[in-house]
């Protein structure tokens, strides 16, 4: 079988090899990492400088956020805000004081 080439848009994380995920996906992989005890934030750059340089950040880290839709509430606040910049969800992971998780939901 031979290895498949994507010759077409930029990608910005590892979920952007996929098709695009739906609003549920979405919503799946927020509620899996809350789940986990993880952190949410949402983060977002202009699209020629998503690889360059770091994101902003869109207000600080939702610590201890329980909720889905409180997320998906600063996410679209986010991408309203900035219609023309890429927003991303970050979950941070105390435990291993890293990124638990990384993708782009407005591109």
């Amino acid at each position: 079988m031979a290895v498949q080439v994507y010759k077409s848009s930029t990608k910005y994380e590892t979920f952007s090899y996929l098709p695009p995920m739906t609003a549920e996906q979405i919503r799946a992989q927020i509620a899996y990492s809350i789940s986990q005890g993880w952190n949410p934030a949402v983060e977002h750059t202009e699209k020629g400088k998503s690889m360059s340089n770091y994101w902003y950040m869109w207000k600080l880290p939702l610590f201890g956020e329980q909720s889905v839709d409180a997320v998906l509430t600063e996410l679209d606040a986010c991408h309203r805000e900035f219609p023309d910049h890429l927003v991303r969800f970050i979950a941070y992971d105390n435990y291993a004081q890293s990124q638990g998780m990384a993708f782009v939901v407005y591109r």
